[in-house]
C-alpha cells in the first residue's frame, strides 16, 4: 500500500498588501530593501473575523474538487497550523464541521514552517499502516495577527493563506521517502515567547527572530535533509524535477538548490507573491506549479521545509 497526492488546492486572501503598501502605513522600510534581502512583493492578509479554519476550508475545498472526491470520503485531516482558530478544539476538528462530516480522525501539527512536511509524513503512515485511505492535509495560517508591525525585521516577511492536498491510497508508489527532524536548544531564534494565563498575554505575543541564525541555520538543515531523503529512495539531485522549498526568503532558496546542484528553473518559487506564509507555504507554491501547468503527473518533487523550533523535513514524491 502507498499514498499518492490526488488533488491540491490554495487560498490566500483577497486583500493584498504591496511593500509600498507597508511604507505608507509608517513602516520603516523600502521596496527595494526588502525586494534585495528577501525576494518578498507582496503579502495578503486576512479580513477582519477571518480565521485559519476559514482558509483551510476554502483551500480544501479546491484540492477535493481537483480530486474529484466529496468530503464524505475523507477518514482522516491532519492541518499544519502555528496560528489555531482557538486553544481549543483543534482548528482539524473546526475544518471538518466546516466540511459537514464528522468521524474521521482530525488533529493538529504544529511545527511551524516545517509543519506541512511533518503533517503530510503523519498522514502517509496512516496510510501506509492500511488503517486510513484518504487523508486532507492542510497547512494554514493566520501571522498576521501574531506580528509586530514596527519590527521591519520580521512585519515585512510573513503573510497569510493556506495550502492543502488529498492523499489517497493507492498501488502505486506516491510518497518516495521523507524524514523529519527537530532541535528544541535552537528555539530562541525564531520564536513567540508567549502564552495566555489568567486571560492575560504573558511574555511577547509576537514573532521574534535573529534572522542571520535563521539564515544559516535553514541553508545547513534543508541541504543535508534534501541529501538524505534522496539516499533513502537510492536517488540523486538529478531525478528531481522540481524542488518545492518552504517560500521564506529567495536566498535561502538559491542557497539550498545550488547545494543540491539543481538550477532555479527547477524551483518553484512563490515567496514574492505571498511572502513567508509557514506551514502554508509548501503546498500553496505546490498548487500553484500543479495550477499552472509546471507540474505533470509522474515528475518527482522535493518538499522541504524549516520552521522555529527548530523543526526542519523533506518528503521526496512522485508526483
Amino acid at each position: 500500500m502507498y499514498a499518492r497526492i490526488t488533488g491540491t488546492g490554495s487560498y490566500l486572501p483577497s486583500t493584498a498588501v504591496s511593500n509600498d503598501d507597508l511604507v505608507a502605513r509608517g513602516v520603516n522600510t523600502s521596496d527595494e530593501w526588502i525586494v534585495e534581502r528577501t525576494g518578498i512583493r507582496s503579502r495578503h492578509i486576512v479580513e477582519h473575523g477571518q480565521t485559519a479554519s476559514d482558509m483551510a476550508f476554502a483551500a480544501s475545498q479546491r484540492a477535493m474538487a481537483a480530486a474529484g472526491i466529496s468530503a464524505e470520503k475523507i477518514d482522516l485531516i491532519v492541518l499544519a497550523t502555528s496560528t489555531p482558530d482557538y486553544i481549543f478544539p483543534s482548528t482539524a476538528c473546526l475544518l471538518q464541521a466546516k466540511l459537514g462530516v464528522s468521524g474521521a480522525a482530525a488533529f493538529d501539527v504544529q511545527a511551524v514552517c516545517s509543519g506541512f512536511a511533518y503533517a503530510l509524513t503523519v498522514a502517509e503512515k496512516f496510510i501506509r499502516s492500511g488503517s486510513h485511505r484518504c487523508a486532507l492535509v492542510v497547512g494554514t495560517e493566520v501571522f498576521s495577527r501574531i506580528l509586530d508591525w514596527n519590527d521591519r525585521g520580521t512585519c515585512v516577511l510573513f503573510g497569510d493563506g493556506a495550502g492543502a492536498a488529498v492523499l489517497e491510497a493507492s498501488n502505486e508508489p506516491g510518497i518516495l521517502a521523507s524524514a523529519l527532524h527537530a532541535d528544541g536548544s535552537h528555539h530562541g531564534i525564531l520564536e513567540v515567547p508567549g502564552n495566555v494565563s489568567g486571560g492575560q498575554v504573558v511574555g511577547q505575543p509576537f514573532v521574534r527572530m535573529d534572522g542571520p541564525a535563521v539564515f544559516k541555520f535553514a541553508v545547513k538543515v534543508l541541504a543535508e535533509v534534501a541529501h538524505e531523503v534522496l539516499d533513502l529512495a537510492g536517488l540523486d539531485a538529478k531525478a528531481v524535477d522540481w524542488l518545492i522549498p518552504h517560500q521564506a526568503n529567495i536566498r535561502i532558496i538559491q542557497s539550498t538548490a545550488k547545494k543540491l546542484g539543481l538550477p532555479m528553473d527547477k524551483v518553484v518559487t512563490t515567496v514574492e507573491r505571498h511572502g513567508n506564509t509557514s506551514a502554508a507555504s509548501i503546498p500553496l507554491a505546490l498548487d500553484a506549479a500543479v495550477r499552472e501547468g509546471r507540474i505533470k503527473r509522474g515528475d518527482v518533487l522535493m518538499l522541504e521545509g524549516v520552521g522555529g523550533g527548530f523543526t526542519w523535513g523533506a518528503v521526496l514524491l512522485k508526483f
